[in-house]
């Protein structure tokens, strides 16, 4: 399998992205959040690297060298720099912690295995000396699912899977064999030069790995027409304490309960995820991207479920409710043809600059024609309850064309109006942004999180409200008013995906206090209201407490058999994915949720 040996570069240890990223935030966006929610008096920026506490390193000098001679001198890592790096994922809470120079926990040592023989090695020593094991891809879980728990174990590696990054292509049967530590843009490039593309594009595509998407079945922004990660995974190679489950890349097979599906989403609790064979498609030959606008949010739905079950659903569709929608035309400047907004798979919402992205006297009077626009058909700023769509379509010249005609005319029969591209371009330009934005808000003492679940379409705009009234009912008990907004993501024939940003002012001092309760009150109203507990962000630490209530407690039992199977010494991912075997009347505890 072919690959550079050259390992990619890391993000910040404090934040998201590397130190080449400038600051997005313009003085328009922080006064309208001073305004509503209020910023902290002084920025508070993250201690210096120096400044951060760990335990000393608990893995014995005997255990250390056993590593050494299988990974050879530079496969493990015990510097602090490395040890801050793979602390925790870039979840909220992870994020305040790693500031404050205080993470929850940190891994003992560092791994770099390089190759399959050595992750056998590895983890069979690991069972034997009862060391805990954590696979780490590219650190962008937002659920704590790369936190370091140790448990009952004597000590916690991270097991870095950067240098496993080859490709190998198949162009006549379009699979792509790839291991599990390549990164996304990675494969990309590997693909284009074939005229192919993999179409994943979660939120977090500049440094997830494509194993960590399997791992965690993301979806990714364009799942409405590419399929998510589950779609594409053909073959995989896990390589469990036990023994290595081994899958070839079939285009279907009734060889029973299809095993790929245990693999896909397990989260790194049964094994290592180290290589996978995907479905890759023929690059786009054209890409249009527009806005519509809709009256409210109950005709915006309508559409998106009758271009779904008309079979001319988009590639990417997106579905603001006011309050999003609102917020995003006033981050943009009050800017109609180019308001956008940055959504998806981690983050929050909102974009850089003002009227679209574009900036100076073009953006402002693209801002002005666009509210005139508006206004004069009926959606000026008296509209509040008006919701701003992105529609994308990917494809053959005459394939995006002909959905596009479609899908603006069932938009059409429900009162939509079209923005034409401007909106979807602004929106393309910013789709990887949010998380930048958040680490922002984050030095002027702004919460800002975002959770995710799915239901039919009969359901979807009751638990739509009962959702974001839990949320902004838990922001106030807190002292802490905010703004909750949602949008619909991803679309499917039979019901969709609802995407919560929820920003509100810390409460400094108490920040873990204020996430739990808000994270509580919304995963209670998620499950009380019929939906999945997540769509997208997978189970880790933080939606564990309510898997119960979802699968069922003997559901939990089946995927605790598997693990003693394939696990049998417990040391993949302690804590993540489902608590054991639980009691299915106990509620979630706020050291849980």
């Amino acid at each position: 399998m072919s690959g550079a040996t050259v390992e990619p570069p890391q993000m910040r240890w404090w934040g998201w992205g590397e130190s080449r990223h400038a600051p997005g935030l313009s003085q328009h966006t922080l006064e309208l959040l001073n305004q509503v929610v209020g910023l902290s008096g002084e920025p508070r920026p993250p201690v210096a690297l120096s400044a951060v506490t760990l335990r000393p390193s608990a893995l014995s000098d005997s255990a250390a060298d056993a590593l050494r001679a299988i990974l050879g001198a530079d496969g493990l890592r015990l510097d602090h720099r490395e040890r801050v790096l793979h602390a925790a994922g870039k979840g909220y809470l992870d994020l305040v912690r790693l500031r404050a120079g205080a993470p929850a926990s940190a891994p003992d040592a560092i791994l770099l295995p390089a190759k399959h023989e050595q992750i056998r090695a590895v983890l069979e020593l690991c069972a034997e000396r009862r060391l805990a094991v954590v696979p780490f891809g590219g650190g962008t879980s937002v659920v704590g699912g790369v936190e370091p728990l140790r448990g009952e174990h004597s000590a916690v590696l991270a097991l870095d899977m950067r240098r496993l990054a080859g490709v190998r292509l198949d162009r006549e049967s379009q699979i792509a064999t790839v291991g599990a530590g390549l990164r996304a843009p990675a494969l990309e490039r590997a693909l284009a030069g074939a005229g192919l593309t993999l179409g994943h594009w979660p939120q977090s595509f500049e440094y997830v790995t494509l194993g960590g998407c399997a791992a965690t079945r993301s979806a990714g922004q364009a799942s409405s027409g590419y399929g998510g990660i589950a779609k594409m995974v053909l073959g995989a190679r896990l390589a469990a304490p036990a023994g290595d489950i081994v899958l070839p890349a079939m285009p279907a097979t009734a060889a029973g309960p299809d095993l790929r599906e245990l693999i896909v989403g397990s989260e790194g609790v049964l094994g290592v995820i180290d290589e996978l064979s995907l479905r890759v498609r023929r690059a786009p030959e054209e890409h249009r991207y527009v806005g519509v606008m809709f009256e409210d949010f109950a005709s915006g739905l309508k559409a998106l479920r009758a271009m779904a079950q008309e079979h001319c659903l988009p590639d990417v569709a997106r579905l603001s409710d006011p309050a999003e929608t609102g917020i995003s035309m006033a981050m943009a400047g009050g800017g109609g043809g180019g308001a956008s907004r940055s959504d998806g798979e981690s983050g929050g919402s909102g974009h850089r600059g003002g009227g679209g992205g574009d900036g100076g006297g073009g953006g402002r009077l693209k801002a002005r024609l666009g509210r005139a626009y508006l206004s004069a058909r009926g959606f000026g700023e008296g509209a509040s309850e008006r919701c701003l769509a992105i529609l994308g379509f990917e494809g053959s010249a005459a394939d995006a064309k002909s959905r596009h005609a479609r899908a603006l005319a069932l938009a059409r029969a429900e009162g939509g109006l079209s923005l034409g591209g401007s909106p979807g371009r602004a929106w393309l330009r910013g789709r990887f942004q949010a998380p930048y934005l958040r680490d922002e808000l984050l030095t002027y003492g702004v919460l800002v999180e975002t959770l995710e679940t799915a239901t039919p379409w009969a359901n979807l705009k009751r638990l739509h409200g009962s959702l974001t009234s839990a949320i902004a009912e838990a922001l106030a008990d807190q002292g802490t008013p905010g703004i909750v907004m949602c949008h619909v993501s991803h679309v499917y024939e039979t019901g969709a995906s609802l995407y919560c940003t929820f920003i509100a002012k810390q409460r400094f001092g108490a920040e873990a206090d204020q996430w739990h309760a808000v994270k509580r009150a919304a995963g209670d109203a998620i499950v009380a209201g019929g939906g999945t507990i997540t769509h997208h962000h997978a189970i880790g630490r933080d939606h564990a407490p309510w898997l119960v209530r979802e699968v069922g407690p003997e559901g939990v039992a089946a995927l605790a058999a598997f693990k003693d199977e394939l696990d049998p010494a417990g040391i993949m991912n302690p804590g993540k994915l489902f608590l054991g075997r639980v009691d299915p009347t106990a509620g979630p505890g706020a050291s849980d949720a």
